[in-house]
């Protein structure tokens, strides 16, 4: 069998391979163009393994891996030079390391989804970046309009009756302030109606399965979040616990211990974002309607830290809690259930 490992860029990439005895085979520079990867690939013996990192764009990579029959391994990018242990970078080098981390079987390969799967995440992910963008405009539009102390008397300006009032307070503004806001409007009605688009496509491709039912269970998760959701997860069972899909969810903070004494950070920033914000969103529906449902676990929590720490903190923690209930929820095929209910979720560790 042979041992292929690729270090892509954006326009070339450069091949390093070696048979089973580490003995070099080949090492080379391949030119992107369509089939490129596919025929250099077909000297080598079906099933090989070929690494490749996960830059941006390891879609089209990996589709030509498959196809000329060889076995993808997709890598951790940041974990593999953490192994490597160089203290230069180049090309050479990362195609190189990676080839020893294959024969060594310490390679930090990470879930392949299936080509379908990554086709379909394409979906809530461009919602997901064109509701961001929406809500930075109105954001804003909001400062502009309290730099003249122009605040409308509604809960939402956008909404169809806040619109109206809205159009009115942006006349009384300054003349080119009036123009730049009209059209940073007239982006918010344009992404509107995109987020419509999207909306309507994922309806008519995404059904209500069992696996989406379940994460529908939990709450602040509705048809969108838990399409994300499941979508991110993909399959459950490669997360060891329910803790490691809290941590590839972005949901546990960092966490420094020394001299007795232990301080909590951040939440991390590398992890699956998507996810993250999905669990986020979650959590922050969960503390708008936690009056209409004060019983709810989730509820309790939130108040039980933003009491202590305040509303940011609270949030990640229902976070953290409904990325653990996903991992539960999925593996027992069980809907959710709350805390001290027989059945409910295992306590913490």
């Amino acid at each position: 069998m042979d041992i292929i490992a690729f270090d892509s860029h954006k326009r070339y990439t450069l091949v390093y391979a070696t048979g089973d005895d580490g003995q070099p085979r080949d090492e080379r520079r391949i030119e992107h163009a369509p089939g490129a990867i596919r025929n250099y690939l077909a000297r080598f013996q079906p099933g090989s393994p070929v690494a490749v990192e996960t830059i941006g764009n390891w879609y089209w990579i990996l589709g030509e891996i498959e196809q000329a029959g060889m076995r993808p391994q997709l890598v951790n990018a940041r974990r593999a030079k953490l192994l490597m242990g160089n203290a230069n970078k180049t090309d050479r080098l990362d195609a190189r390391g990676l080839n020893i981390l294959q024969r060594n079987n310490t390679l930090p390969s990470v879930w392949i989804p299936p080509a379908e799967l990554r086709d379909q995440r394409d979906l809530p992910r461009t919602r997901m970046s064109l509701v961001s963008q929406r809500s930075r405009i109105k954001n804003r539009i909001h400062a502009t309009m309290a730099k003249y102390n122009l605040n409308a008397h509604c809960s939402d300006p956008f909404g169809k009756k806040g619109r109206a009032e809205l159009r009115r307070l942006i006349k009384l503004l300054p003349e080119h302030t009036r123009f730049t806001t009209e059209i940073l409007l007239a982006q918010v009605d344009q992404l509107d109606k995109q987020v419509e688009l999207i909306d309507k496509r994922i309806e008519e491709v995404f059904v209500e399965t069992e696996q989406l039912r379940l994460l529908r269970s939990m709450p602040g998760v509705g048809f969108v979040l838990g399409i994300v959701i499941m979508l991110e997860i993909g399959d459950v069972g490669r997360f060891a616990s329910a803790g490691a899909l809290a941590s590839y969810s972005g949901t546990v903070p960092r966490i420094h211990a020394s001299g007795g004494k232990t301080r909590y950070g951040k939440l991390r920033a590398d992890v699956n974002r998507y996810l993250k914000w999905a669990f986020v969103e979650a959590a922050s529906a969960v503390s708008i309607h936690r009056k209409t449902r004060p019983d709810r676990y989730a509820s309790v929590l939130y108040g039980k830290i933003r009491a202590r720490k305040g509303h940011q903190k609270a949030v990640g923690a229902v976070a953290r809690h409904l990325a653990e209930s996903a991992y539960w929820v999925l593996t027992r095929r069980e809907e959710y259930k709350e805390r001290g209910a027989k059945g409910s979720l295992p306590t913490r560790a």
